[in-house]
Order: C-alpha cells, then structure tokens, then sequence
C-alpha cells in the first residue's frame, strides 16, 4: 500500500482579484529580497493587478486549500521590444522563506506551471534568474526544469536584494 504524503495537498490554482492583498505581500518580499532599485508598491500593483484578472498575464499560487498562499509566479503576456510577436515572461517567482526547505516542490510546481501556460498558448516564456544572493540552487532548478539557459545578466556598481519597497504618493 502507498503512503500518502501530508504534502499531497498542496494545490496550485490561478490566483483572482480576492488574491491581491496577499499575493502583493509576496511581490513587495520578493522585491525586498531580490530587487536590483528600490521598488514601488505602485509599480508592483500595476504587474499584479491585472495579471489576477488573467488582462495579459496569469498568477500561479500554491498552497493548502484554504490556507496561506505559500508561493506564487506572475506571468505577463506581451512583446518584447523589439518584436510585435507575443511571449510569456514570468516577472516574479517567489516561495515563502518558510516553505523553500520543506517537502513538495513548490517552486518545481510554480516553473511547471509557467512551462504548462507558455506550452498550452504555444508562445515563448521568457525567464531571467536576478539576485546577488542565493542563486545557484534556483538556477540548478531552473536547468532541471528548462534546459540550459540561453544568456546572463551582469551588474555593474549594483548588487539585488535589500531594498525598500516604498508607497508612492502618485
């Protein structure tokens, strides 16, 4: 007889606009832990936003049935500047500090799911990994989950992670 896993019910779902209150919680730590400038709350809303109202772009979030939202991915669907020929870029990928050592796979679930919504539109999804700090492991993910990567960032006179995000007064 298979034993059940106690992390079996982990689901992950398309968040909605009832979402937006927590899943910009995880976009402003996200953006405290791996931001290259300070950020906006703003800002974040204005990718958010629309993306819980599937208006170019989708959340992915996972967690227990009624519970927390323990980690999410915003995808936004649009051009790059270059081309009129739409791509799924993911903005954000983030798993609570609390649940990234624990059993189920939440970011593995979080890329297949971004796999699965690039695959289903038949579009590109266009990732780029950007922190100073705790990279490799996510990069390791990030090979296992899509192959090798196809480039690199470099920073000059910056570092990511430890900057504020503040509330803009616009």
């Amino acid at each position: 007889m298979l034993a059940l896993s106690i992390y079996d019910d982990l689901k992950l779902r398309l968040g909605t606009p009832k979402d937006m209150t927590e899943v910009m919680q995880l976009a402003i730590a996200a953006a405290e832990e791996n931001a290259l400038l300070n950020a906006s709350q703003l800002l974040l809303a204005k990718s958010v936003w629309p993306a819980l109202n599937q208006d170019h772009g989708l959340v992915g979030c996972i967690g227990k049935p009624g519970g927390e939202i323990e980690g999410m991915v915003v995808l936004q669907i649009g051009t790059l500047f270059y081309s009129d020929d739409p791509c799924v870029e993911e903005k954000v990928l983030f798993v609570r500090p609390e649940y990234r050592a624990a059993q189920g796979g939440r970011a593995r679930k979080l890329c297949e799911f971004s796999k699965s919504v690039a695959e289903y539109l038949s579009l590109p999804l266009i990732i780029g990994v950007f922190s100073s700090e705790s990279t490799k492991a996510k990069i390791s993910l990030y090979k296992r989950i899509f192959g090798e990567p196809s480039g690199v960032y470099f920073l000059h006179n910056a570092k990511t992670g430890g900057h504020k995000v503040k509330l803009d007064e616009r």
